[in-house]
């Protein structure tokens, strides 16, 4: 089932990264840090390929790619700004988000926001997803985005080096990532089910002094 869905997925990339080159890197790499779930476990990978034939340079390669990422999370932190806040404080109690929680999430970028940002370019599937909460929580932009550069560069040169290793057989490597996508999303399932565990229990009734 996921490997029907990936092939398909793998062709446009090969085609996209084959016929524009490195600006096609750039563009996929960019498409996957803007919330589009666009594997980088294929993208960078068969760019490391290319620098297997002769094609592509490795550093080249690898900054392209963080340069898309750079791009991508920039789109979907100016799409938080501009309409992710307002949106959810008048929609997000129908999903169970209430203005305590985006106040909750305001605390946290406002603590941990730069390390969060740096971690999450270095994890599967939270990459994807992390710009988009930075901007709803308006995380000063430069520093997000700096970050976002900086932590996605060893992300995208271990990706390439693997491919370069790997040679004609670098699409192997997905099945080494699948099992660290199974770990995230399994972390993610139970965050997701603990958060909605605490916001159906019931609320705590509170007494006042004189009663």
């Amino acid at each position: 089932m996921v490997d029907s869905i990936l092939k398909p997925i793998a062709e446009w990339v090969i085609s996209v990264i084959s016929s524009m080159g490195y600006p096609g890197i750039v563009l996929l790499m960019a498409i996957e840090s803007a919330c589009i779930p666009l594997p980088s476990e294929i993208i960078m990978p068969f760019s490391g390929y290319l620098v297997y034939t002769g094609r592509f340079d490795l550093h080249a390669a690898s900054l392209a790619g963080a340069l898309g990422c750079a791009v991508g999370s920039a789109a979907a932190y100016w799409v938080g700004i501009w309409g992710g806040r307002p949106f959810l404080e008048k929609y997000g109690r129908y999903v169970l988000i209430r203005r305590k929680d985006l106040d909750a999430a305001d605390r946290f970028f406002e603590r941990w926001g730069m390390w969060a940002v740096f971690i999450a370019r270095l994890l599967p599937i939270i990459r994807t997803f992390i710009s988009l909460p930075a901007g709803i929580s308006r995380m000063p932009f430069i520093p997000f985005l700096v970050l976002s550069f900086v932590g996605s560069v060893p992300w995208c040169y271990l990706l390439a080096y693997v491919g370069k290793v790997l040679g004609e057989n670098w699409q192997s490597i997905r099945n080494y990532f699948h099992g660290a996508d199974m770990v995230v999303g399994i972390a993610l399932v139970v965050g997701f089910a603990f958060w909605l565990w605490h916001h159906l229990k019931p609320e705590p009734v509170e007494t006042g002094a004189g009663k």
